[in-house]
């Protein structure tokens, strides 16, 4: 029972995305691209705000962090050196009776779980996106879309020391696209093979690399519970010896119940000095790194908090979705949805609503408008019902909605509403970026 109502759940949120514009099938119009997704007018604004807040906390706010952007395309000799080339791969069998493929750990035996056709025995599938760069298609042009942001970091290692003037421990943090031919890709945008990371390779002297990884496995949880995730519905899961990568010293992963059931959504790892020394190893440079007081010549250790946006997104997505029967006194309204969406990701902060189209009314709720969306993301909405205007801020997760009416005309307030309480407060037209500022915080 609890089951289908989870995944009649994870439907609603599914077809809410797509009516109010938040995440689109990628190329619906000819029939679509397999679990490839299309951020709307709504979506695109709550991924960015979830990238902002995420590039505020981690590089912003401290001393210790910059930012870089690397370039998806890199020399192959990266993918040789990062290991990618010859161990990032996924068991696959195939059906000899409906064709379908299948990742071998995702199997029970040998019987096509589709067709109960016999399977072929499992054989290591690279998940790289293979192209090719020039106008030649031969072995020699041969690169990858890279599967992964952090190895951008690693070669650049050298340069980002020499321009910022960082000494270990300090971090590099990065978002960007990353791809991945995953075999069985699935359950809406949480696993695709078109997707963004936010990453951090927070390099740190060896003898203090235990320290900085239960730091930041701390501080990872905690950002994701500020932005609203309920601490039920999240957990952390160390990984046992014989699931750590093979160049992971230590990895916990922060998992998100999901209606389709726990998941990770962040892993932090330890990953040694592998990379540094493979880098080192393969291209020839030293980056070593040399302590002037301690005198001493070492390759930082590396703790990797890394995240999907995506899958960050669709967890705040699911953890605000609430329907509520009977409405909450919308006439007329047998069930109403809400998204308590944390104020800071938002798409709108606030909706600004003439109660009637006439009076002056319509333009006083302009001039508001105009000057709200100098400092938010504000929107102007006159058609309808007050009480349907309001519904439909609470569908795409508006915390604050302000309604222009009579009163307005005599004494210059307004009414705003919270989306959450349902409180309704008279305040000064001219105290409204004083109030959504306090309310908001910094966006």
């Amino acid at each position: 029972m609890e089951e289908q109502a989870n995944l009649q759940k994870m439907e609603n949120i599914v077809a809410l995305c797509k009516r109010r514009g938040f995440i689109f099938p990628s190329s619906e119009i000819y029939g679509g691209t397999g679990s490839v997704w299309d951020y709307g007018p709504l979506g695109v604004l709550l991924k960015n705000n979830v990238k902002a807040a995420w590039w505020r906390e981690n590089v912003q706010l401290r001393e210790d962090m910059v930012g870089m952007d690397a370039a998806i395309l890199m020399h192959p000799r990266v993918w040789e050196a990062s290991g990618h080339v010859e161990v990032f791969t996924d068991p696959l069998v195939d059906c000899r009776k409906c064709r379908q493929r299948f990742r071998a750990d995702a199997v029970t035996g040998a019987v096509c779980p589709a067709c109960g056709g016999e399977l072929t025995e499992a054989r290591p599938f690279n998940l790289m996106f293979k192209t090719f760069m020039g106008p030649v298609e031969d072995t020699a042009s041969i690169t990858y879309l890279r599967p992964e942001t952090a190895q951008g970091i690693f070669v650049n290692f050298k340069n980002v020391l020499q321009s910022s003037r960082k000494k270990p421990p300090f971090g590099i943090a990065q978002i960007g696209k990353s791809f991945r031919n995953e075999i069985t890709p699935g359950n809406f945008t949480f696993r695709t093979r078109e997707f963004e990371q936010f990453e951090i390779e927070f390099f740190v002297p060896p003898a203090e690399a235990e320290q900085w990884y239960r730091y930041w496995v701390k501080q990872r949880a905690d950002w994701y519970r500020n932005l609203g995730l309920r601490e039920e519905n999240t957990r952390l899961r160390e990984h046992e010896q014989a699931e750590l990568a093979h160049y992971s010293q230590g990895t916990t992963d922060i998992e998100y119940r999901f209606p389709f059931g726990w998941s990770e959504l962040e892993g932090i790892a330890h990953r040694g000095d592998y990379d540094l020394r493979r880098h080192q190893e393969y291209s020839g440079k030293d980056l070593a790194w040399f302590d002037e007081q301690t005198r001493e010549r070492y390759l930082p250790h590396v703790i990797e908090p890394s995240g999907g946006v995506d899958r960050a997104t669709l967890a705040f997505l699911v953890d605000a979705y609430e329907e509520i029967s009977g409405g909450r006194g919308t006439a007329g309204a047998e069930v109403e949805t809400v998204l308590r969406l944390h104020p800071r990701l938002a798409p709108i902060k606030a909706a600004v609503l003439p109660l009637v189209r006439k009076d002056g009314m319509p333009e006083r709720a302009q001039a508001i408008h105009e000057r709200l969306k100098q400092r938010w993301m504000v929107e102007y909405d006159s058609g309808g019902s007050i009480g349907r205007r309001y519904r439909r801020q609470d569908e795409i997760g508006t915390p604050y909605c302000i309604t222009v009416d009579s009163q307005t005309l005599q004494d210059g307030t307004v009414t705003v509403r919270d989306r959450d309480t349902m409180t309704q407060d008279r305040v000064a037209e001219g105290e409204l970026e004083a109030f959504l500022q306090e309310k908001i915080g910094v966006c």
